[in-house]
């Protein structure tokens, strides 16, 4: 599985970004994708994640994006979004697309995930 982030970049506080991930080489069912953000300094935390097992499962966020952030997954074209909305300073950071297969574990902390892309940068500015 490869894993290829766009969609971030610069935006003043209370403003909008979509991020988008291209992912190639899934070829089951049974899947968790996720996006983490790290700040230079910290490990990278989960902020939203969605289960897929045949069809979406359900999706978690973090406190800190709850209501304001949304995820969203296309499996037939291998797409995942995160639509951040009233972005602040404190959402900068370099996101990525994470993927890592099979159920068994919840797709939220603690769970790791073993697939990652690049990253894509956002920065907002107050």
């Amino acid at each position: 599985v490869q894993l290829q982030e766009s969609g971030g970049g610069s935006i003043q506080a209370g403003g909008s970004l979509r991020l988008s991930c291209v992912a190639s080489g899934i070829n089951i069912g049974g899947y968790c994708m996720g996006w983490f953000r790290q700040i230079p300094g910290n490990k990278r935390e989960l902020v939203a994640s969605i289960t897929f097992d045949d069809e979406r499962g359900p999706t978690w966020y973090a406190d800190s994006v709850k209501g304001r952030y949304t995820i969203s997954h296309d499996h037939v074209r291998r797409m995942l979004w995160l639509q951040m909305n009233s972005l602040n300073p404190e959402d900068a950071g370099m996101y990525y697309c994470a993927f890592d297969w099979g159920l068994g574990v919840e797709c939220k902390p603690p769970r790791t995930y073993v697939v990652w892309g690049q990253g894509t940068q956002v920065t907002v500015s107050s």
